[in-house]
Parts: C-alpha cells; sequence; structure tokens
C-alpha cells in the first residue's frame, strides 16, 4: 500500500510539474520571471500537501506555554522608554498587509480603500499614524508616542510597507500618488500568485497565466504567510537591511489597533545579543466573540500557533473553551529582518499549510493551499508572546465593526483610533446588523447620522430599518422589522433597553 501511495505521490507531482511548465510557456519576459518564482514556493507546498499523513499536532501533545513565555503587557510598560527612541524607531519598518478586498463589506477594490471615519480610509490611517504632522507639535512626546504618529515627533523615517495581492495592487498603487508630499517613504511589494488546483484531479484550473475573463478565477494569493518568501524575492528586504533596518512590525491594515508601540519595540532592541528575541506575537485576552482565533501552545518544546483548521473535530469544543485557550493571536508580529533572510535563505521557513476549499462560479470544487503568518513563530528564536491590551485588537471586518469604529465610542486623533473617556465600561457593546446592512452603501443609506453608542451593551438590527438624525441607543436595544415591514426610527430619539417590532414608518406621526 505504501509503495502504492508513493508511486501516486511521484505521479501527481510530475503531472503538476509538466503543467507549470506549460503556464510558464504561455508568458514571457519579466512576467514569466514572477511567475516561475512564484511556482518555486507553490511547488514546495504542493509536495508537502501530498506528503501530509494525518494532522499536523497530535493533541496529546499540546502543553501550555511556560509562564514566562507570553508576558504581560504591564511588565513591558514597566521597563519605561530610553532617551533615544528615534535609535529604536530607525530600525524600524511597518508592514501592513493589504491583499484584501472590500467583499465581505459589498465592496470592489481594496478594502483598505474603504472610509472608516471622518472620510479617511484604513489606508489614510495608517499614513497618519507613522506620519502626522498636523498634531505632533503641540502634544508632549509621552502622548505623542501613545497616539503613534512617529516621523515628525522624533525626527525618524520609518517607512510603510504595503504586501499587495495581484487584486490590490492597481488600486493601491494609483492612490499612493496623493501621498507623495507626506513624511513617509512607501514602499510596495505582491504576494504571489498561486494556482487554484481541482479537487478531484489536483492539477491547476487555469491553462494560461493571463488574469482576464474566466482564466482569472484559476489564482489566489496564497494567505499571509507568503510575506517572507516574497518579501524576500521582492528584494525589498535586502535594500532595507542595507539601510539599517532590523525589524519589521507585521498588522492587517483592517485592525485600526495596530499602531507602532514603542515599548514593544525598546523591549525587543535591548535584549542582550545571546538572548536577542526573533519574534514577537501580540495576544490578547479572548472573549466569547473569540472562539475561532488561532492561540499560542507549547509543543515539542517550542512555542507554536494553533489554528482552528488543525484541531481535530473532537477537539474543537475544547479549543473554543475560554478557559483552556485563554488568548488568541491578534496578527500584530514584531519580526527580525536578518531571521528572516537567514531563514528564508536556509529553506527553514516550515510553515502548516491550510487546506481552504472553494467552489467557483461555474460550480467547479477546487482546493487552494495557504499558510499564516503567525504559524513561523516556531521557527525563530527566543520566541516570545505579549498579552496586550484589547485596545489594540480593533478588526474592521464586517459593517457592525464599521459602526462601532464611526461612533462616539471612539475619538480619533493623529490616525489613531481610542475608546472615548466618557464610555464607562472597559468592553464596546456587542453589535449585530442584519443583512440589509452588508453592503457598505446601503448601509451608509440607513443611518442618517451615527446614533450615540456611548452607553450601549448589545443592539441587534435585522430587515428593512432606518434611524434619523441624532438617535440614541442605551442597554439592549433590539430593533426588527419582519418581512414587508419597515421601521423608520425617527429622529432625535432616545431608545433605552427597548424591543421595536412591527411597522412603524415615520408618516405615521
Amino acid at each position: 500500500m505504501a509503495q502504492f501511495q508513493e508511486m501516486m505521490r511521484q505521479q501527481l507531482e510530475s503531472s503538476m510539474n509538466a503543467e507549470l511548465e506549460k503556464l510558464l510557456d504561455s508568458t514571457e519576459g519579466s512576467d514569466r520571471e514572477v511567475s516561475r518564482k512564484d511556482f518555486e514556493g507553490f511547488r514546495n507546498l504542493f509536495q508537502r500537501f501530498l506528503q501530509v499523513k494525518g494532522p499536523s499536532i497530535e493533541w496529546i501533545k499540546i502543553q501550555r506555554p511556560p509562564e514566562d513565555s507570553i508576558q504581560p503587557y504591564e511588565r513591558i510598560l514597566g521597563r519605561g522608554l530610553p532617551n533615544s527612541v528615534a535609535d529604536c524607531l530607525n530600525k524600524l519598518v511597518v508592514v501592513k498587509l493589504n491583499g484584501g478586498l472590500g467583499t465581505s463589506m459589498g465592496c470592489k477594490g481594496p478594502k483598505s480603500l474603504i472610509s472608516v471615519r471622518n472620510e479617511n480610509t484604513f489606508l489614510d490611517l495608517t499614513v497618519q499614524q507613522i506620519e502626522n504632522p498636523n498634531h505632533a507639535d503641540c502634544v508632549d512626546r509621552e502622548t505623542a508616542a501613545a497616539m503613534g504618529h512617529l516621523n515628525k515627533t522624533y525626527n525618524t523615517n520609518v517607512p510603510l510597507v504595503l504586501m499587495n495581492s495581484f487584486n490590490t495592487d492597481e488600486d493601491t498603487k494609483k492612490i499612493l500618488q496623493k501621498y507623495t508630499h507626506h513624511r513617509v517613504k512607501i514602499h510596495t511589494f505582491n504576494q504571489s500568485r498561486y494556482p487554484r488546483i481541482n479537487k478531484e484531479s489536483l492539477l491547476p484550473v487555469s491553462t494560461s497565466l493571463r488574469m482576464t475573463g474566466q482564466s482569472a478565477e484559476g489564482w489566489y494569493p496564497p494567505g499571509h504567510g507568503d510575506i517572507y518568501a516574497s518579501f524576500y524575492n521582492s528584494g525589498l528586504m535586502d535594500q532595507l537591511i542595507a539601510q539599517g533596518k532590523e525589524y519589521i512590525f507585521v498588522s492587517n491594515i483592517d485592525n485600526l489597533g495596530a499602531t507602532v508601540d514603542l515599548h514593544i519595540l525598546h523591549h525587543l532592541v535591548s535584549q542582550p545579543n545571546g538572548k536577542r528575541c526573533e519574534f514577537i506575537m501580540e495576544v490578547t485576552d479572548k472573549t466569547r466573540a473569540d472562539v475561532k482565533g488561532g492561540t499560542l501552545i507549547q509543543y515539542e518544546g517550542k512555542l507554536r500557533l494553533l489554528e482552528i483548521a488543525q484541531v481535530p473535530k473532537a477537539h474543537v469544543d475544547e479549543f473554543k473553551s475560554v478557559s483552556k485557550f485563554k488568548i488568541f493571536n491578534t496578527n500584530n508580529l514584531w519580526i527580525s529582518l536578518p531571521a528572516i533572510k537567514r531563514l528564508q535563505e536556509q529553506k527553514a521557513m516550515d510553515l502548516e499549510i491550510i487546506v481552504n476549499p472553494k467552489t467557483l462560479d461555474g460550480g467547479q470544487n477546487v482546493v487552494q493551499l495557504e499558510t499564516a503568518v503567525g504559524a513561523a513563530i516556531k521557527c525563530f528564536d527566543n520566541a516570545l508572546g505579549i498579552n496586550v491590551p484589547r485596545s489594540r485588537f480593533l478588526p474592521v471586518k464586517t459593517t457592525s465593526d464599521l459602526l462601532l469604529v464611526m461612533s462616539n465610542l471612539y475619538s480619533l486623533d493623529a490616525g489613531s483610533l481610542t475608546m472615548s473617556p466618557r464610555r464607562e465600561f472597559p468592553t464596546t457593546p456587542h453589535v449585530k446588523l442584519g443583512s440589509s446592512f452588508t453592503n457598505v452603501q446601503e448601509y451608509v443609506n440607513r443611518f442618517e447620522s451615527i446614533p450615540d453608542m456611548l452607553e450601549l451593551d448589545h443592539l441587534t438590527v435585522s430587515g428593512d430599518v432606518t434611524l434619523g438624525k441624532n438617535v440614541s441607543l442605551k442597554g439592549t436595544v433590539i430593533i426588527i422589522a419582519n418581512h414587508g415591514d419597515r421601521i423608520d426610527i425617527p429622529a432625535g430619539s432616545m431608545l433605552e433597553n427597548k424591543i421595536v417590532s412591527g411597522n412603524l414608518r415615520i408618516m405615521d406621526h
């Protein structure tokens, strides 16, 4: 049996190689060179995918991480900041993962170009955090550090690097022209483009490298774990190392809490040589809303990221429990550049494969092989988790999240959102907007102005509902318009611990 399986594996591998060569022959010049590099990474992933026998972890071998491997943020904060903050900052590069489209919010084009606050997009806020010339002169340095706008305050040159995908590259580059006079140098590189494979034959579904028509459906960006290879292959990494850059701070562009934290940076830079920490993952306490987030475990003597996709079915409930796995990965990561270069050159990045099944428009079942950036934690020396405040994890994945960040729960200063001091609870309200609000355009049309939510605990809105100007929501508010009904909440209304259902038109008043 083993012999037969090995034969099948070799046959699949050589068929795949033949198909990839055919695809390369369908183009020439620099496109061919870029695709050739991409395919090297894909081949490696595909070979490992064929070799995988059973789950990548044995549940019984999972241990809790040792006490000192996940440090409380307060301890890092307690060390204070050196006088030479600028020296630390000049070793840093901010990298934002910018490969995603705004499809989950009904938008076409890069998600980073959606307006999230006062007409500012995710990208605008990111640039302001690193640069912001408006406020830096009128605040003391500690406050400036907390707010994140760096280059002006400390007279440094922290560059911004965007990892685009073939989906977002063109639109992002057009927009970047508007930042040419800003005090932040922006670089981009593209993550790889991998072929989707037919679930049955395990061969590429696309017959050409073209990105037009049906052929475009045959390609995908292979998850953010691809950052190591594509950053290295782009030549930009070597350029930054030559400029004296030592660390990157990586985060998702839609996480509005992921600003540069000087205390974490100082902790990284100040480790003694033999103990140099090469990788920090920011984790935060799990709530019931975060049960699917990856967590840190100790496995075979190393810190390791455990994602829900790797958990055997029998243990999924255990994985989701808030009592056993108390923290989850925010995907805010601090990583040593020379260490990435070393691991890439040694071909020592061994990231778990995430098998993502998809159905194409024509009904064809395909498989995408992906990896996650945080999974590399086990490859780096002296890796560490830091348990950070929840305020550093503020992702905007849906219009429900968008409502929170647009509201008076937060104030905006120099590109950073901070929870309003007038909010009496440390947690944000639980907001669930129904399918009539999924699309950003429709969502905008349904709110004449964003309601006052300072005293809100829970909001559920479902059906054809609109809210007038200056509405105030407190406690638990549930508004449900049944099919065929419509509810208009009049301007100036104050709803406290209310359930509104049925049919309520403004004309009725």
